[in-house]
C-alpha cells in the first residue's frame, strides 16, 4: 500500500496539469511564491444566470497562475438594497480558489471577466449580469479604497456566507472570525437553496 498516494483520493478536485501549462504560469510568476487561498462570490440577475455563473468559473479557471479547487451549491436571493420585486432575483455562487496572484491582479481579473460579460455600472445597487467580488485573499487585511480585504460587507451578506459554509464549513473571515458564527447572526431569511442548480467545477 505504501507505493499508492492517498492525496487523490481525498481531494477529488485535484486535476493533473500538463508541464507545459506548469512551466507557462511558472515562467509567468516568477517574483511569486506559492499559492495563496483566495475565496470569490459570484452573482448575476440578468439574462441566463446560470450560464453566466458557470462561464465566470470557467474564465476564472482559465486564468494564467489561478486553479478554481471548490465550487458552491446555487443560491437563490432578492437583489440588495432595492424594494422588493424590482429586479429579478439572484443566483450566486462562491468558488475558492487558489492563485499566485497578487490581490490587484485578481481584482483586474475579475473586473475583465464582469466586461466580457457585458456587466454595465450604471446605477449601485443595480443589476447585473455578473458581480465577481473578492471575498478574502489568504490572511490580508488592507483597506485599500480599491480592493478592500477582506470585503467589507461580507460578514453581513447571507448570500455570501451560506454559499462559503457550504464550500467549507472551518471557514475563518480575517478580523471577523467564524464563517459559521456569522451565518448564526445574520441568518438565512431570503437565501433559499436551489438543488435544482448545479454548478460544475472545471475539469
Amino acid at each position: 500500500m505504501t507505493a499508492f498516494s492517498t492525496e487523490g483520493q481525498s481531494d477529488p478536485t485535484v486535476q493533473p496539469v500538463p508541464t507545459s501549462v506548469v512551466e507557462q504560469v511558472d515562467a509567468a510568476d516568477v517574483t511569486l511564491s506559492n499559492p495563496k487561498r483566495a475565496v470569490i462570490s459570484l452573482g448575476s440577475n440578468l439574462g441566463n444566470r446560470l450560464e453566466t455563473l458557470q462561464g465566470a468559473i470557467d474564465a476564472l479557471e482559465d486564468t494564467p497562475g489561478l486553479r478554481v479547487k471548490a465550487v458552491s451549491p446555487v443560491y437563490e436571493t432578492e437583489p440588495w438594497g432595492v424594494d422588493p420585486g424590482s429586479q429579478p432575483s439572484y443566483f450566486n455562487a462562491v468558488i475558492v480558489v487558489k492563485t499566485t496572484l497578487p490581490p490587484s491582479s485578481l481584482l483586474e481579473r475579475g473586473q475583465a471577466i464582469e466586461e466580457a460579460f457585458d456587466r454595465v455600472r450604471e446605477e449601485r445597487w443595480g443589476p447585473r449580469t455578473i458581480d465577481v467580488d473578492i471575498v478574502s485573499y489568504a490572511d490580508v487585511v488592507s483597506d485599500d479604497p480599491l480592493l478592500t480585504l477582506p470585503h467589507p460587507r461580507a460578514h453581513e451578506r447571507a448570500f455570501v456566507l451560506a454559499p462559503w459554509h457550504d464550500v467549507d464549513p472551518e471557514a475563518q473571515l480575517p478580523g471577523a472570525g467564524a464563517v459559521a458564527d456569522l451565518l448564526n447572526g445574520v441568518g438565512r431569511d431570503g437565501v433559499l437553496p436551489r438543488p435544482d442548480l448545479e454548478l460544475r467545477l472545471p475539469e
